[in-house]
């Protein structure tokens, strides 16, 4: 991973297009199961949410999403908290919101408060 600033998002959920397939469904069939909060709150069943999109340009810093999957490109992530958010800080990926602090979010307007408090 080249960048080493900014926000780095880790969702709880695997990459790749099989993956994917299979999160839609769960997400539509049973999205009181589904395992990753993150997503959950951002994205619909096919797409990224239009206002998280925005959000996440008006942070004006870099911002990085990963996938459970893809963690071993960067140190310092808790692959048993997750989904959670970390931010660059004194030259190492420091936690700011766990899986607890973002599966507490009731909706995206509560997870934009939480990333702007611990955060950005």
């Amino acid at each position: 991973m080249e960048t080493q600033h900014g926000i780095l998002f880790v969702y709880k959920a695997d990459s790749g297009l099989f993956n994917t397939a299979t999160d839609i469904a769960h997400k539509i069939f049973s999205p009181q199961t589904y395992e990753c909060s993150l997503c959950a709150l951002t994205h619909g069943y096919f797409t990224i949410r239009k206002e998280w999109e925005a959000f996440i340009k008006e942070l004006g810093m870099p911002v990085e999403f990963l996938h459970r999957d893809e963690i071993d490109k960067v140190s310092g992530v808790d692959p048993d908290n997750l989904p959670a958010v970390y931010r660059w800080r004194n030259g190492d990926w420091q936690l700011c919101a766990g899986a607890q602090q973002i599966e507490q979010c009731a909706d995206l307007d509560a997870l934009k408060t939480l990333i702007r408090g611990h955060c950005a």
